[in-house]
């Protein structure tokens, strides 16, 4: 109870920020900060995930989760009370460093207190309370932001952390979660830079996107040269195993992402349907991502199966919501259309969860964890800003969001069958070097 509830916060609050921050900047006269808003958190987040896997595996995850939950409820707390957005990024600063250390953290718990065999049904849980949020949580949003204010979409969330806190402490008690499983790692001062680079990039490329092809060229720039040395060995090639894993849920979460930011734009105003009428295509594909999640976590299916026929049900589900960008094709397409996609990374994105685990040696559950979790994270941002950048360029060509989406799809089919080789090789003896992927 108290791992799901910490997860669903940081969840309901990363969504709940992008809906009041419009309201944010007019209240608070910061609306050319923005932007700086959310890079600022994601930054913070970069650098807070590199460094609470590490610390998890040398201290063990008792210190950073704790120490993650207190960095959260300041920067939130911070946030609400601001006086000005200056003091509201620094706040989205703490914010974001906090929740990473908790997120990563939160892995490296599950591999320590629960069995192998439970993780499925763990991580279908996780998953599970990161999309409930997406489903209710515009609605609460919007009723804090009318009733209450602003402030309060910031400040209750501190007092249900607390809450949740307490549960989780009094479960934690007794488990074996201090201590850590392996020594301190040479370079890693050097490791945190190339995070604190990686970030930088990943922020370049997001104001790039907006008709900036010499920010988002250099943001890509970056990226290639620092997030290499955050992730295993030949992620980029997608070598069998660990990097696999960690290139297949990049890919799959960035496909995914890079079509759903699109969907209500083209909806509203290229096929002429009401916010409520287009939000409930987005809804559609929640609901059967936390049906795929369940599913994966009473294995139905094997993890081959789950994560074939999950990339298999992206790349679909993608290629049809994509066919309503032309006016010639029905608009009730997308619904059936995205429910497809919703189940494919349902299947996906919990299994890659579990094999992160299994893949990985006692003492670097909590950096393979910050690298899975890293990838995802930048692999996103590079999949929205690439294809934002495509869709300014093409003067609203809603299809090319969906194309370069399919294409990100199709590469993470391709890679699915070499996620699950020889895990059973990868748990023994030292875990993959996390240096020149």
């Amino acid at each position: 109870m108290g791992l799901v509830a910490m997860v669903s916060l940081v969840a309901f609050e990363y969504m709940a920020v992008a809906i009041a921050m419009p309201v944010v900047a007019e209240k608070l006269g910061g609306l050319e900060l923005y932007g700086l808003a959310f890079s600022g958190a994601m930054a913070a987040a970069v650098v807070g995930t590199v460094l609470g896997g590490r610390w998890a595996d040398v201290r063990g995850p008792w210190a950073p989760l704790w120490t993650g939950v207190a960095g959260f409820v300041a920067g939130l707390t911070l946030a609400g009370l601001a006086p000005s957005m200056e003091m509201l990024i620094a706040g989205r600063l703490v914010q974001g460093f906090g929740g990473a250390l908790v997120n990563v953290a939160l892995y490296v718990v599950v591999a320590r207190v629960y069995p192998e065999e439970l993780h499925p049904k763990i991580f279908s849980l996780f998953a599970t309370a990161w999309v409930v949020p997406s489903m209710v949580g515009p609605a609460i949003v919007g009723l804090i932001v009318d009733t209450l204010g602003w402030r309060w979409v910031f400040l209750l969330v501190p007092i249900l952390t607390a809450l949740s806190g307490l549960v989780l402490l009094r479960g934690l008690a007794g488990q074996p979660v201090r201590g850590g499983q392996s020594g301190p790692e040479p370079g890693f001062g050097r490791k945190l830079g190339w995070a604190a680079v990686t970030a930088v990039g990943a922020g370049l490329m997001q104001y790039g996107s907006d008709g900036r092809p010499l920010l988002l060229l250099a943001g890509l720039l970056v990226l290639a040269v620092a997030l290499p040395r955050l992730l295993p060995a030949g992620t980029l090639r997608a070598a069998r195993g660990l990097p696999a894993v960690v290139g297949l849920r990049g890919l799959a979460t960035g496909a995914f992402i890079a079509a759903e930011v699109i969907i209500p734009l083209m909806l509203v105003n290229e096929r002429g349907l009401s916010p409520l009428a287009a939000g409930l295509a987005l809804t559609g594909g929640a609901l059967t991502w936390s049906l795929a999640s369940w599913l994966q976590g009473r294995e139905v299916f094997s993890r081959t199966t789950n994560l074939r026929l999950g990339s298999a049900m992206i790349a679909l589900g993608v290629l049809a919501t994509g066919t309503v960008a032309f006016a010639a094709v029905p608009v009730g397409v997308v619904y059936p259309a995205w429910v497809i996609t919703g189940f494919g990374i349902g299947l996906v994105y919990p299994t890659l969860s579990v094999l992160t685990l299994e893949l990985s040696a006692p003492g670097e559950q909590g950096a393979n964890s910050s690298a899975l979790q890293v990838g995802e994270s930048v692999f996103s941002v590079v999949a929205v800003a690439v294809t934002g950048a495509l869709f300014t360029a093409a003067g609203s060509g809603y299809w090319t969001v969906f194309a370069a989406a399919l294409v990100l799809a199709l590469i993470g089919l391709a890679i699915a069958p070499r996620s699950t080789g020889r895990a059973a090789d990868q748990t023994k003896g030292p875990a993959p070097q996390l240096v020149g992927a």
